[in-house]
């Protein structure tokens, strides 16, 4: 809440957004929707792309969840995610699915590239499977009790921040 008027006018105008985007695949809960676009405002992500089904504003419930954060976000829908997917890696950026699958590689035992797209999928049937060929990885949040998945906000929330811990971590030492 102390951040000077300067910091916000930066953030405004995008100067200072992370090199991520986050692309949603047929999320169905306008709920889910709005609380990834209230982190995403946190995080400052260059982006998120709303496929399919996905709701997005002007969604009654995605504003209300999102709290005012899907203003500041700039967001787009596709009506395909694998088209959604090609165009960004038309764009040069690596594109990663976040899914539970046996060749998927643990979050934090990856080196996050930049720039990035993470894909999050549907709460029951997760990221499309032509969508998985697509991508260019994998990864997961490797869980410990009897459900193999997180729900999908919280999900995108986890591996967010990690790939600002791995950016902030990699800029710190570079400058060392």
């Amino acid at each position: 809440h102390d951040r000077s008027i300067a910091e916000a006018e930066e953030i405004l105008d995008g100067t200072l957004r992370q090199p991520l985007t986050l692309v949603l695949d047929n999320v169905r809960s306008a709920h889910n929707v709005g609380n990834i676009l209230r982190a995403a405002e946190a995080a400052r992500v260059s982006n998120v792309v709303l496929c399919g089904i996905t709701p997005g504003p002007p969604n009654s419930k995605v504003l209300k969840t999102a709290v005012g954060s899907a203003e500041y976000v700039p967001h787009a829908h596709f009506g395909s995610t694998l088209d959604a997917v090609r165009d960004l890696q038309r764009q040069g950026v690596t594109v990663w699915a976040c899914e539970t699958t046996s060749k998927s590689q643990p979050m934090w035992k990856t080196e996050m590239p930049q720039p990035l797209a993470l894909v999050f999928g549907n709460e029951v049937v997760g990221v499309e499977a032509d969508v998985l060929e697509q991508c260019d990885g994998l990864v997961c949040i490797p869980t410990h009790g009897v459900k193999n998945s997180l729900n999908v906000a919280t999900c995108a929330s986890v591996v967010m921040w990690e790939a600002l811990r791995q950016w902030d971590s990699r800029r710190s030492t570079e400058s060392s």
